[in-house]
């Protein structure tokens, strides 16, 4: 999931956590008073090292009954998607015992089915790349004509192949996922999880016991109850439609919203977006908001901005009309909602155990991931933090070095890059101009906007935008945006650097590769704006202070 990324605000110390309790001899007690501050580091990795030799988590459980000094396995994991398979595999590779459940395979998820793999590589990263694959072909087709190429029919495409092949890629990968969990000597296990007590899980009616439970399951689209929203498909099934929708309306102005549009329309569907807002891919740079907009919009696709769906009407023909607060569109084929996900915490038993949620359903973890019980854990989407695979992936491993290695680990959430595979891309790192403002008051911002060389040739309006963020005072790269072809892959590279703090003055100091868009990113010379929001030096008036507002 691509989103504008910002620091989760975690409160709860992993130490006050976890009050552990070991019997305590006289010989153990006498070591309070003999503690250097090596000690207590000591004493903290005794800890962890008696967690792997199944030391029992706590000496009695809430309600005073002696909890049982071994378990079936050392780690439980509920959900076997990135963060989920990420962990135990760590978990497993550090000489932990552990399983994990899932549901059985689909390419549409439900209270029933899911599969090893989970939402990336089943119904969200992978299929959605492979069909922005197959959808930018007949751009590149027109592309193709200003550089002598002729085609003697117009070209045409098969949706039936194109899903049929995604599915049985799907396949491959879900049996690499289990080869995976498998391999690691991980027991898998195929049903639906539920939590019991602490250390207690239930699929489909065998108990199992752990030391550490981990909820890993996600979330799932979630479509608005409005009337007729039984008409409307959401991301999951737009990914599996039995044929190409002829004129499709989506819902939303988010990242999937936009990557859907790009899709069908590539694929020569009619594309509407009915957002609520005046502008799309809200909380990401300005900029680059507006300029994906007037990109996409060149590219054919229609935005309805201010206009929220009230009503899906069907007529007798079979066709959808969307009804909103500005009136009724009429003749679309389908009508898709990508108006967000919701964690998939429901029927799971947290509640019962004392896991605490959110109102919208995410489970509320500490800066380890830990939760209101001890024992449970929970990483990825189902935490509502950063919703991103790599995320969940850098959570996952945070975590079982934490349980397993003797090495409490906090996920770093600083400089996470992110992308939309739009049509054009976006790519960013780091902060937007306007949560640099807010943060560091004095900024420099630089951009460009051109045609790209190919474009010159092609003549298509194709044109790429690129921007950098930097610190007035400290000269540091805060934030890197960029939207046009190849984005996302130009800015993991550049991720490095801006993780790795570094300046401007370093950027302008790197030699460029030629011809390339990237190397626009180390070419920026001059300001676009310079945004002075500092409080004025004590003494100053008049100019001076509108100087220094930068008015």
């Amino acid at each position: 999931m691509a989103t504008s990324v910002t620091t989760p605000k975690l409160t709860t110390t992993f130490y006050n956590r976890l009050p552990i309790t070991v019997p305590l001899s006289s010989h153990f007690l006498s070591l309070q008073n003999t503690l250097t501050p090596f000690s207590h580091n000591c004493c903290s990795l005794l800890y962890f090292q008696c967690q792997r030799r199944h030391v029992a988590a706590r000496a009695k459980s809430d309600n005073g009954a002696e909890l049982p000094s071994h378990y079936d396995f050392d780690l439980f994991t509920i959900g076997a998607g990135s963060g989920g398979v990420r962990a135990s595999r760590f978990a497993a590779n550090f000489g932990a015992s552990v399983a994990v459940c899932e549901l059985p395979f689909s390419t549409i998820s439900s209270e029933t089915t899911g599969g090893v793999g989970g939402t990336c590589v089943l119904r969200g990263c992978v299929p959605k790349k492979l069909l922005v694959y197959a959808s930018k072909f007949s751009h590149e087709f027109d592309e193709s004509n200003g550089f002598g190429w002729k085609y003697g029919t117009e070209p045409q495409h098969d949706w039936s192949t194109l899903i049929a092949n995604k599915n049985a890629e799907l396949q491959r990968l879900t049996g690499i996922y289990k080869n995976i969990l498998i391999n690691a000597g991980i027991t898998l296990i195929e049903g639906r999880g539920k939590i019991v007590d602490p250390h207690t899980v239930d699929v489909d009616g065998k108990l199992y016991s752990a030391r550490h439970i981990l909820i890993s399951v996600g979330g799932r689209p979630f479509i608005p109850d409005i009337p007729g929203s039984e008409y409307a498909i959401d991301s999951d099934a737009a990914l599996d439609l039995p044929s190409k929708p002829e004129k499709i309306a989506i819902v939303g102005g988010g990242y999937i919203a936009l990557e859907f549009a790009g899709i069908f329309s590539g694929l020569t569907s009619e594309v509407h977006v009915f957002i609520r807002q005046k502008k799309v891919l809200r909380g990401f740079d300005e900029d680059i908001r507006d300029f994906v907009a007037e990109q996409m919009s060149l590219r054919g696709i229609e935005f309805h901005t201010e206009e929220s769906p009230q009503a899906i009407l069907k007529s007798t023909d079979g066709s959808l009309s969307v009804k909103t607060n500005k009136g009724t569109v009429d003749g679309f084929s389908h009508v898709m909602f990508a108006t967000g996900r919701r964690p998939n915490t429901k029927n799971l038993g947290l509640e019962k155990v004392g896991v605490k949620m959110t109102k919208n359903g995410a489970i509320e973890v500490d800066e380890y991931s830990g939760t209101a019980v001890p024992s449970v854990w929970a990483v990825g989407d189902v935490t509502d933090r950063i919703n991103l695979t790599p995320v969940a992936l850098m959570e996952g491993g945070a975590l079982a070095k934490t349980l397993f290695q003797a090495e409490p680990t906090k996920p770093d959430y600083s400089a996470v890059p992110s992308a939309v595979f739009s049509q054009p891309p976006i790519g960013q790192v780091g902060l937007s101009e306007e949560q640099a403002i807010q943060e560091y008051g004095d900024i420099d911002v630089f951009t460009a906007n051109f045609r790209p060389l190919k474009a010159t040739l092609s003549g298509l309006p194709d044109r790429i935008f690129m921007k950098l963020v930097s610190c007035a005072k400290t000269n540091k790269v805060l934030g890197l945006h960029m939207c046009g072809e190849d984005a996302p892959e130009i800015v993991q590279g550049f991720a490095v650097a801006v993780k790795a703090g570094l300046t401007k003055a370093d950027f302008d100091a790197t030699v460029g590769v030629h011809p390339t868009a990237a190397e626009e990113f180390v070419t920026l010379r001059t300001p676009t704006r310079k945004i002075r929001k500092s409080p004025p030096s004590e003494g100053m008036t008049g100019p001076e202070v509108k100087a220094a507002a930068g008015v």
